[in-house]
C-alpha cells in the first residue's frame, strides 16, 4: 500500500475498533475504503442500530465534501482498516487524475440516490394510505353506531379535496381496505366492517 501514490498522499490506517467519526461531529472529509471493513451505525430511541458494514471500494461521509453538516451516523473500523481521506479540494484533485475512481464513486452515488428515491416513494405511499385511513376513520367516528356507512361518491369527493389526492387513487386504497376486511362497498355506500383495523391502519403509518 505504501507504493500507492494516492495512499501516500491521502491514506490513513485505522486500528480495529477505533471510531473514525461520531454521529453529530462536523464533517470535513469523505473516505474510500482500501482494505478492511467499516461499520456504520446510528442511535435510534437511545439504542445503537447498525445501518451497514462497508468493505473495500465502498465510501462514506461524502456529504462532508458537499456541505459541512453534522455527521448523521457513526463510522467505526471493524478490523485494521486503510482509508483514503479527502476534503473537497483533495477529492476534486483526485478525480481529475483518476477517471476510474471518479466513475466508481458516481456509479455508487447514483445507486444510493435510486435506493433513497425508492424508500421515499414507499414512505410517501404509506403516509398516503395512513392519511386516507385516518380521514375515513374520522368520518365513521362521527356516525352513530347503528349507521356505520358513508355515501361513496360524496366521501370520495370530500377526501379528494381535503387530502389533495385524486379520487381514483383513493378508490384504489379503498379496494385494499376491502381486501383486508376493513370496509365493504355495497351500491353507493361504504360500510365499516372492522373499526379496530381501520384505527390501527391510521395510527401505524399504513404498516
Amino acid at each position: 500500500m505504501a507504493q500507492n501514490p494516492l495512499f501516500e498522499k491521502y491514506g490513513q490506517t485505522i486500528d480495529a475498533g477505533k471510531v473514525i467519526f461520531n454521529e453529530g461531529d462536523v464533517g470535513e472529509h469523505m473516505y474510500i475504503i482500501q482494505t478492511g471493513k467499516v461499520r456504520i451505525s446510528k442511535m435510534i430511541d437511545g439504542r445503537e442500530h447498525e445501518l451497514a458494514v462497508l468493505d473495500k471500494g465502498d465510501f462514506f461521509g461524502e456529504m462532508a465534501i458537499v456541505s459541512r453538516i453534522a455527521r448523521t451516523a457513526t463510522a467505526t473500523a471493524v478490523n485494521a482498516t486503510q482509508l483514503l481521506a479527502f476534503d473537497r479540494q483533495g477529492f476534486m484533485g483526485m478525480i481529475e487524475k483518476n477517471a476510474k475512481i471518479a466513475l466508481n464513486v458516481i456509479d455508487k452515488l447514483c445507486r444510493r440516490l435510486q435506493n433513497a428515491n425508492s424508500q421515499i416513494q414507499m414512505m410517501f405511499q404509506r403516509n398516503q394510505r395512513s392519511l386516507i385511513a385516518l380521514s375515513l376513520y374520522s368520518k365513521f367516528v362521527d356516525r352513530p353506531e347503528d349507521e356505520q356507512h358513508l355515501p361513496l361518491d360524496k366521501t370520495l369527493e370530500q377526501m379528494s379535496l381535503n387530502l389533495e389526492t385524486p379520487a381514483k387513487l383513493i378508490s384504489t386504497y379503498l379496494d385494499d381496505f376491502m381486501s383486508a376486511g376493513i370496509v365493504s362497498i355495497k351500491g353507493n355506500a361504504i360500510w365499516l366492517e372492522d373499526k379496530q383495523k381501520l384505527n390501527l391502519l391510521a395510527e401505524m403509518g399504513g404498516k
